[in-house]
């Protein structure tokens, strides 16, 4: 696995982020989905430069000249609901990739969390390149839990999981218990989780700032 920090490298994403996490801009509901759409849309442009190319020919008005062209649009997949607007940004640049959506959240019970994945409506895999985006890597367990599910019967050429913030937990347990080639793509690799099993210092819940509370358990 390559762990790839975009915070490594100064850039206004970095203030964008620091918006997200910002308790008293956070009220504005509007502002953090927009700032989701900014950063996922940057970090699209990032691991586009990792993706393979192909020289074709066109023809302008005035001749035909080679040009570098992107071989095939990767497949974007998000995890439901607080993926959405990050997985919004990707699409500004992958406009013409196929898209797939899955339904799983986390169970907590006595200090223990277990993932239920319960819904996924997917395009073909095999062979393809794959960005799982999914902004929050905290233990890990959902991005180890759906691609273990994904790769009983697809298998994809290449994995790129595009996170916005990471925790150190969630990045051991993938590097433990993921087998197939990917990359790890973050603009932070924060302190720790707490016992909620949220990154702190994190930036809360962005399933809930971006679209309001929910009911229940299910995120």
């Amino acid at each position: 696995m390559t762990v790839h920090n975009l915070s490594d490298t100064h850039s206004v994403a970095l203030s964008f982020l620091a918006e997200l996490r910002d308790r008293d801009l956070q009220r504005d509901r509007a502002r953090f989905r927009h700032n989701l759409e900014r950063l996922g849309a940057i970090m699209a442009y990032e691991i586009s430069r990792q993706l393979p190319y192909t020289q074709r020919t066109i023809e302008t008005p005035l001749s035909a000249m080679a040009v570098t062209v992107m071989q095939h649009p990767p497949v974007l997949l998000t995890i439901l609901r607080a993926g959405l607007p990050y997985f919004s940004g990707f699409q500004y640049f992958f406009d013409q990739s196929d898209c797939g959506f899955i339904g799983a959240y986390r169970k907590e019970s006595d200090s223990q969390l277990a993932i239920e994945m319960e819904y996924a409506a997917l395009p073909p895999l095999t062979g393809r390149t794959v960005l799982l985006i999914d902004p929050m890597l905290a233990t890990g367990q959902s991005v180890v839990r759906v691609c273990n599910q994904l790769l009983q019967d697809e298998r994809p050429q290449h994995l790129h999981l595009a996170a916005l913030v990471a925790a150190p937990e969630g990045i051991r347990h993938i590097q433990e218990n993921l087998s197939v080639p990917y990359d790890l793509w973050t603009f932070a690799i924060d302190e720790r989780l707490n016992q909620q099993f949220y990154i702190v210092p994190g930036l809360g819940d962005a399933g809930d700032l971006s679209f309001g509370e929910k009911l229940g358990e299910n995120a």
